[in-house]
């Protein structure tokens, strides 16, 4: 009896053996099922855009393009630039853009591209202002690209809203928070100086624009003369964004400030000659702003910015029309990405 029960022991060591190796095969699979799983929930999300989209996203997009100035100065405000496949040819150009050293640092440039030009760069998300050509969501969608349609922001709330969407789209909500943080915290600092301006001695402020129907009422422009203390004489004059301004109308609006068009591209537009239409016209000398020389240059990156820097051209307009109070540096950016 003995003897037959140190047999059957000797055979079932073999078998123990094959089974606990099964086992323990089992449970690391296991493990790494479980870790998968948990991986893909961590970095798979939704996002639902402008126009009430449900985007599904499979992971943090690693390049990332979007079709306008803005939406490049706010992705680059929450992530790197190495994660962006490209950015607009005018983020190089320092009289438009107030990123130039983070542009240099991407690769790729694009200018109103086209859906097969779009492709080609094989991005895993695309965002598209909803003042664009909307017909390439549809195609990129039907390509498998992820879109996420944004507003074309208009003011300070619908901004700080298209900044939070965007960061929802790249994976970095909490970034967006804190970028939105960092608007409302320098606008405060702003608006601190701005309260020291008594009400009586406000200046009113024509934008003379290549864009000739912007800076009405309902424009960017229009909302960052309201934080800058300073009076938007086409506003005032009830010109809407959109609607043209006459010499007849300026005239009668006679702001104390002019602001001037600076944007050349790349020195290939002759910005002399546009400023020359209203700085050499006999019917305008008789302005305020013309008769006293104050004329002023405004830094256009800031000033048409509608990115989380848009804050930056609140104080770009309190400066030229208040003084040194207001002063900054070219180049200011805000950024939620850690160093």
């Amino acid at each position: 009896m003995r003897g037959f029960q140190r047999v059957n022991r000797t055979r079932l060591l073999p078998i123990c053996g094959l089974l606990l190796v099964c086992l323990l095969t089992f449970m690391l699979a296991g493990c790494r099922d479980i870790r998968q799983a948990a991986t893909e929930q961590d970095t798979a999300y939704e996002v639902t855009d402008a126009q009430g989209t449900v985007v599904k996203m499979p992971a943090k997009p690693q390049r990332i393009l979007t079709l306008s100035m803005s939406t490049d100065e706010t992705v680059l405000g929450l992530v790197p630039p190495d994660k962006m496949a490209a950015v607009n040819d005018l983020l190089d150009d320092p009289v438009s853009s107030n990123v130039v050293p983070l542009a240099r640092q991407v690769k790729g440039r694009i200018k109103d591209p086209s859906v097969e030009e779009i492709a080609a760069l094989q991005p895993d998300l695309v965002i598209v202002p909803d003042w664009g050509d909307l017909t390439r969501v549809a195609s990129l969608r039907d390509l498998g690209i992820p879109v996420v349609v944004c507003k074309g922001a208009r003011n300070l709330a619908e901004i700080e809203e298209t900044v939070r969407l965007i960061a929802r789209a790249v994976g970095e909500p909490e970034r967006g928070d804190k970028l939105v943080g960092m608007m409302e915290e320098k606008l405060a600092a702003i608006q601190e100086k701005v309260k020291a301006i008594p009400e009586n001695e406000r200046k009113s402020v024509v934008l003379l624009s290549l864009m000739s129907t912007y800076g009405g009422s309902g424009s960017s422009f229009d909302d960052a003369c309201k934080y800058a203390g300073v009076i938007n004489g086409r506003a005032r004059a009830g010109i809407r964004d959109g609607q043209e301004m006459s010499k007849e109308q300026l005239v009668a609006i006679n702001p104390d400030v002019l602001f001037l068009p600076t944007y050349n591209n790349h020195g290939n537009y002759d910005v002399a000659s546009a400023r020359d239409r209203y700085l050499s016209d006999p019917s305008l000398q008789t302005l305020r702003a013309i008769r006293e020389e104050h004329l002023m240059e405004p830094d256009e990156a800031y000033i048409y910015n509608c990115s989380q820097d848009f804050v930056f051209g609140v104080q770009e307009i309190a400066y030229r029309v208040y003084g040194d109070a207001f002063h900054q540096e070219a180049g200011e950016h805000l950024s939620a990405v850690d160093d």
